[in-house]
């Protein structure tokens, strides 16, 4: 099928899009206060990478002279157009949100973000007494002269460029420092509580703004203003001439701190003349410039969020379920050889995933263990088990993935750890990304060797285990067993593609297995039969699987997409996507998990998996798809998506032009948070296994 660029919606512009519905939720008053500041610090966070990560990809595309086009027909050039259009947008909504709507609210709720025009009497002492005494003996300013040149600037540092006037010590005239705020300072400084009762945070840039002039002793400072510079972050590492990734990887991250320039942020009222001056320094054109009230980096106001109290202002804490299976001291090997045993978390807890790994750890019949390792945070428990393991003389197999994008250094120190306690640690296949998320305990019994599986959507970290939604599974099914056996044989030693029983693998036969299972469910609905597709995930874009899902609603079958960010689809056009329809959804809970229904004439498949549908995860990684074959876990999952699919307070609909929307509650009828009706239900103690 000849699916020309119309049909395509440009995937930088959908990631923008995805970030605006991010930022709707700081706007959402039904959202508690402070968890809306959170929001629009994730939208900041998220603008930061997509920047980093994303629009330097498309500069480097830009000045290799490349013609190759985006998937809706852009150019290079035009991309970076219409990029810097639809982000200057978002920026400007993203300081509205924080100015007119969250400030406000904020200070009504007691808590207060202190403006330099109110820096008088006590307050303006404590914070001049603070500068002296916390700032300014580790700020060093940077006079610009012919012997001091302008200074390498850190990605995503704080820096004030200032305007001088008169002469220094030695007769210079001066008329221009940078100063760098070093990263040991906190951005965001509590202050006493004031007469009222009222919590004050007052930010770092704002002080120095306030006390430079005591950097500058016998100078005029005419003026002080915040830049910000946004680098190109992505790691490039030729792994077929490297020797040790590991060593390249460490030679590599010294240095992103100082990669390509892509963005430039200067406080609104910079000069233009000093704007020009950055802006030559680091070789950009306007098309980089983001001219933005103050402060440059609203993520640090997070820290806000972290520090104040007032429990009414953030979500209620829950406590995560545990399936009814489980006892106070579960035998986990014993619960499961009586059945699969399914987790969907944060609803339910994390915490039997690290136990069966410390019970793997402390018993003597457990003889392996191998596990992959994405992301697992600072001070794992995971990896402390993994740890106590070896001490114990098992044999503790990890493939730990170098290469996972912010998280390389974390991962290369837990890897030393790992080493360090006698575990076997491999770095994956070169030029592929292990993705997968894989546990497996090989257990000497009676009736011989069993291997033990857990199979996740979602990466081995207990942090945001209770934050993201994923779906695990436990199971000790030999098939499953055989499968993450060879997978792990792949992995670590040199072996030919594995013949897989159950199991679905990227880089080799995932995406051809969903594309067959979309045409078979095609073919049913060509011979009249009730066709049906639910797919979950976090990103679609690639085109062959876009092709297919077209192909399937030109055949008549109904297809529902929830993609939470990016999707390259347009849904509902005629002749062509017609019977598919997309939504996202944006909660309290980051939506991860990816799940793949296909109704296959009432015999149907479900499996969840660690790969979104992308090239990338079906092309340059290694990744898994697992069926969910008791027929309890599989209602139980498509009830869940069902779920999803009645939500109307945090879903937002596609349209053929590419333009969310989200959906309005119908008055006189219950409204549906899928998220929330699952916690609740979770915390009623429904259970998901008997």
């Amino acid at each position: 099928m000849d699916l020309t660029p119309r049909f395509f919606i440009n995937r930088e512009l959908s990631a923008l899009e995805f970030n605006q519905r991010v930022l709707a939720q700081a706007l959402d008053p039904s959202v508690p206060l402070l968890e809306r500041l959170r929001f629009l610090c994730i939208s900041s966070s998220n603008l930061d990478e997509f920047f980093e990560i994303r629009v330097a990809g498309i500069k480097q595309l830009l000045e290799s002279g490349s013609t190759e086009r985006s998937s809706d027909g852009q150019t290079p050039a035009e991309q970076l157009e219409a990029v810097h259009e639809r982000a200057s947008k978002l920026v400007a909504d993203q300081y509205a949100c924080l100015n007119d709507v969250l400030f406000p609210a904020l200070r009504a709720a007691g808590i207060v973000v202190v403006p330099r025009g109110d820096f008088v009497g006590s307050t303006r002492e404590w914070l001049e007494r603070y500068f002296v005494s916390e700032i300014e003996p580790v700020v060093t300013p940077l006079a610009l002269d012919p012997s001091r040149p302008f200074p390498r600037i850190q990605n995503k540092s704080l820096n004030f460029v200032v305007a001088l006037q008169g002469e220094d010590a030695f007769g210079r005239e001066a008329t221009l420092a940078i100063i760098q705020a070093p990263r040991s300072l906190p951005r965001v400084v509590p202050l006493p509580v004031d007469e009222q009762g009222a919590q004050r945070f007052v930010l770092l840039s704002t002080i120095v703004e306030e006390f430079v002039p005591r950097l500058f002793e016998g100078m005029a400072v005419l003026g002080c203003h915040q830049f910000r510079l946004t680098r190109n972050s992505d790691l490039f590492v030729d792994e077929e001439e490297a020797d040790d990734l590991r060593l390249a990887l460490q030679g590599e991250l010294m240095h992103r701190r100082y990669g390509a320039a892509v963005r430039l942020e200067t406080s609104i009222d910079c000069p233009t003349e000093l704007v020009d001056f950055l802006l030559r320094q680091f070789a950009m054109s306007t098309r980089d410039l983001y001219r933005v009230p103050t402060p440059v980096n609203l993520h640090r106001l997070s820290t806000i969020v972290d520090l104040a109290s007032g429990s009414e202002l953030k979500y209620p804490p829950f406590l995560a379920a545990l399936p009814k299976r489980l006892g106070p001291l579960p035998d986990l090997f014993e619960t499961i050889r009586h059945g699969d045993l399914l987790l969907h978390h944060p609803f339910q807890s994390f915490a039997p995933v690290v136990d069966f790994l410390r019970q793997a750890a402390g018993d003597p019949s457990v003889l392996a263990i191998k596990q992959t390792l994405y992301r697992t945070g600072a001070d794992s428990a995971i990896v402390d088990a993994l740890v106590a393991a070896a001490h114990a003389g098992k044999d503790v197999t990890v493939v730990v993935e170098l290469r996972a994008r912010f998280d390389e250094e974390a991962n290369i120190e837990l890897s030393d750890r790992l080493q360090e306690a006698g575990a076997h640690v491999m770095y994956g296949v070169v030029g592929f990304k292990t993705h997968a998320k894989l546990l497996m305990v090989a257990r000497r019994e009676s009736d011989g060797i069993r291997r033990y599986c857990h199979l996740g959507t979602g990466n081995y970290h207990s942090r945001t285990a209770r934050t993201y939604t994923d779906y695990g599974l436990f199971t000790c099914a030999p098939d499953i067993g055989q499968d993450v056996h060879e997978i792990f044989l792949q992995l670590t030693s040199l072996t030919r593609t594995p013949r897989l029983s159950v199991l679905l693998q990227s880089p080799f036969e995932l995406q051809r297995a969903m594309i067959t299972k979309l045409d078979r469910e095609a073919s049913h609905a060509a011979l009249g039969k009730p066709g049906r597709v639910i797919l979950k995930m976090n990103s679609l874009v690639e085109r062959e699987a876009i092709d297919a899902l077209c192909r399937a609603s030109q055949a008549g079958v109904q297809i529902d997409l929830i993609v939470r960010g990016v999707c390259a689809l347009r849904p509902g056009v005629a002749g062509l996507s017609e019977n598919i329809r997309v939504r996202s959804v944006i909660g309290r809970f980051l939506e991860h998990s990816r799940v793949f229904y296909f109704a296959n004439d009432d015999d149907p498949e479900l499996f969840c998996s660690s790969a979104d549908w992308m090239e990338r995860n079906f092309f340059r990684r290694v990744e898994v798809a697992f069926p969910i074959r008791d027929p309890q876990h599989r209602a139980h999952i498509l009830g869940d998506l069902e779920t999803y699919l009645r939500d109307d307070t945090q879903a937002w609909t596609l349209d053929d032009g590419g333009r969310y929307t989200r959906l309005a509650h119908i008055d006189g009828t219950p409204p549906v948070c899928a998220q929330q009706q699952l916690l609740d239900a979770y915390t009623a103690g429904t259970p998901l296994d008997e």
